[in-house]
């Protein structure tokens, strides 16, 4: 039996107020090929001061347009209602936008970083809905889910509230998590009765962004699961 969806979040609040994002995708998204969302998506700025602490580096232009189009493919972005948790400068929810959901809701605790989302939105097209929320108080339910958590490389486990809102308020959800930790991925996702469903592993750069870094870019392996 499908769940109800929850509506709403009372701790959580748009930056500016207006209509609620109910529009129909096909009232401004444009179907696309894959290359085309990306070449779209790499107009999106990226954080002017990352904070090292939330772990803030942004989803590659590639990476987010492979993952929204691999869930537009399996039916799970186009009239759907879709959040982001942790949406950083709105890449993911952007790109679900222009590839056709019917609502895109993103969350995330940094106002910076919420305000240059949605200049980033406007100047694409994009109809994102923008919210100020922790993500412990995010009550918007949805018929997906996706997020790029942080990895928990300066806080152990920092990524488990946001699979454990995730798996809350969706029945399905696509993440990206350090490919080492696929095991506790699946793990947590078996305890609460769910799997995931397949996973891709992808070469993801981080450029040197914090002055803990000591090189000029790192190469790490992220898996990006999709759990049922």
């Amino acid at each position: 039996m499908a769940r109800r969806l929850s509506t709403g979040g009372s701790a959580c609040r748009r930056l500016h107020k207006g209509a609620d994002n109910d529009i129909s995708a096909s009232a401004y998204a444009v179907r696309m090929r894959k290359k085309d969302l990306e070449i779209a998506l790499q107009g999106v700025k990226g954080f002017e001061s990352p904070d090292p602490a939330l772990e803030q580096y942004m989803t590659p232009a590639t990476m987010a347009a492979d993952i929204v189009f691999e869930a537009y493919r399996a039916g799970d972005v186009e009239g759907m209602k879709v959040v982001d948790l942790g949406c950083g400068t709105g890449m993911l929810s952007i790109a679900c936008s222009l590839a056709g959901a019917g609502a895109v809701i993103g969350f995330d605790k940094s106002e910076d970083a919420l305000r240059i989302a949605e200049a980033n939105a406007e100047s694409l097209g994009a109809v994102v809905d923008f919210r100020l929320c922790d993500v412990s108080d995010v009550e918007e339910g949805a018929d997906t889910i996706v997020m790029n958590p942080p990895f928990g490389c300066q806080r152990r486990g920092a990524d488990r509230p946001f699979l454990e809102k995730a798996l809350e308020l969706s029945e399905c959800v696509y993440s990206i998590h350090m490919a080492e930790t696929l095991g506790f991925v699946e793990g947590f996702c078996e305890k609460r009765g769910r799997e995931i469903a397949y996973y891709k592993i992808y070469k993801y750069e981080i450029p040197h962004t914090f002055a803990f870094h000591t090189k000029m870019s790192k190469t790490v392996d992220v898996a990006v699961v999709n759990i049922r």
